[in-house]
Order: structure tokens, then sequence, then C-alpha cells
């Protein structure tokens, strides 16, 4: 072992109709000790908002989304693109250890690791090993979902929950899908917390779970021999 341990590097899905740049400054209500043992990335969605912004006159504009859905959220739009968008981004900017995703781009984070796992998005990239999945559910769209959850989610995944998120039932759902959850209770809505002396010490503990088994070097990505014949 180097006396240099590599921070686990994630890539960071914002919320719907906000930005990178958002969930960055959400994410500094953690405590400086948990953000320095991370290396984060923040990627803007693929599509500008295509309406009104929850977030409009507390964080400024640009907003934007990952993909559209009906109202009954059981069909999405653009939403092959989306994976192909963060897969290309996988591809020039990576590797990525894991995913890291607060609202629509934590239902992604969660979702993309059973894509991946099918064969239908990430396939030019290592495999996702690890997720932080803040106010998170499951897809509802039936052709998404029956492939994102078709075997459970196994790599090792934290989860925050709020009393008062009115995503809570569902980021319960989402729980029985994953082998080995951790999961982070808060008092709050649908936000990013801050961390509680317990939540500290659970994020931390996540963290350094994460450290042990990671590999010194980054991984390369590797062709499917396969796909190269398609």
């Amino acid at each position: 072992m180097g006396s240099e341990t590599r921070k686990p590097r994630f890539l960071c899905l914002h919320g719907f109709r906000t930005s990178g740049e958002i969930l960055k400054k959400q994410l500094h209500r953690w405590p400086e000790s948990v953000l320095e043992k991370l290396d984060l990335v923040f990627l803007d969605a693929p599509y500008p908002s295509q309406g009104k912004s929850d977030v409009e006159g507390i964080f400024d504009p640009p907003y934007y989304e990952w993909f559209q859905f009906n109202k009954e959220f059981s069909e999405y739009t653009n939403f092959n693109e989306c994976l192909k968008y963060i897969e290309d981004y996988m591809i020039k900017h990576g590797p990525f250890d894991g995913l890291l995703g607060f609202s629509q781009g934590a239902i992604l984070s969660a979702g993309l690791p059973g894509l991946q796992e099918e064969g239908v998005a990430l396939t030019k990239v290592p495999k996702i090993k690890y997720l932080i999945i803040i106010g998170g559910a499951k897809f509802k769209a039936p052709a998404v979902a029956e492939k994102a959850y078709s075997s459970p989610i196994k790599c090792p995944s934290l989860h925050f929950l709020g009393d008062m998120d009115f995503l809570k039932p569902y980021g319960l759902e989402l729980l029985e899908t994953c082998v080995d959850p951790v999961v982070i209770h808060h008092p709050k809505g649908h936000t990013i917390p801050r961390l509680d002396e317990k939540g500290l010490e659970i994020m931390l503990e996540f963290i350094q779970r994460i450290q042990n088994v990671l590999p010194e070097k980054e991984e390369k990505p590797q062709l499917n021999e396969e796909l190269l014949v398609l």
C-alpha cells in the first residue's frame, strides 16, 4: 500500500430541473471530514428544463433534466439518449468507482447497475461498484423497471431516507431490491440533509468500507469483445 490512498471517485447526478453546480452547493451541507474523503465529479443533465424548477429563487439557473415522463411516470422520453449521454461522459472523464444521485439523479443512479448488468446501459465502462442514493426511488416505467431490477442490486449502497420526504415509501421499496443497503434516516423532507452525529458516523463507516477494498489504481475501461462483433 502506498502512503497516498486514492479517494473513491463518484459521478454525481443532480435532481430534476437543477444542475451539477446546484448539487455541489447542496452537498456542502456535509462536513469537510466527509467531502475530503471523496472525489466528486458533477455532471449537468442533457436537457434544459422544460418547465418551472422547484429551486427557482433558491439557486440560480440554468436548470436541467435527465429525461421526461408522463403524469403516471409510466413512460419516459429521451431515456435511451440520457443513458448514452452519461456513458459518453464516463468514457471521456472516467473511470468512476460509483454513482451519487439525488432525486431524479438518485432514481437513475440506483437503476443503472441493473441496466448495466443486463447489457442495456454503460456497456463500454467498468462496472458501477458503489452507490450513494439521496431521496431515491425505483423506476416506474415497466419497460425500464423490469430490466433494472431483474436481479438484486449487489453493489454496496448508502441510502438517505427523510421522514417527511414524499418519496420515502418508494425509497423503502428500493431498499428491498438491494442486497446490502446502509441507511441514514433524517427528519427532513425531499432534500440533501445535514449530517447529525449518527449520520456522520454511518457515512464515514461506509466510506471507510469502500476505501478498504478500493484498488489503488483506477480501472481502465475494457471493451467487450462481443460488442465489437455486433
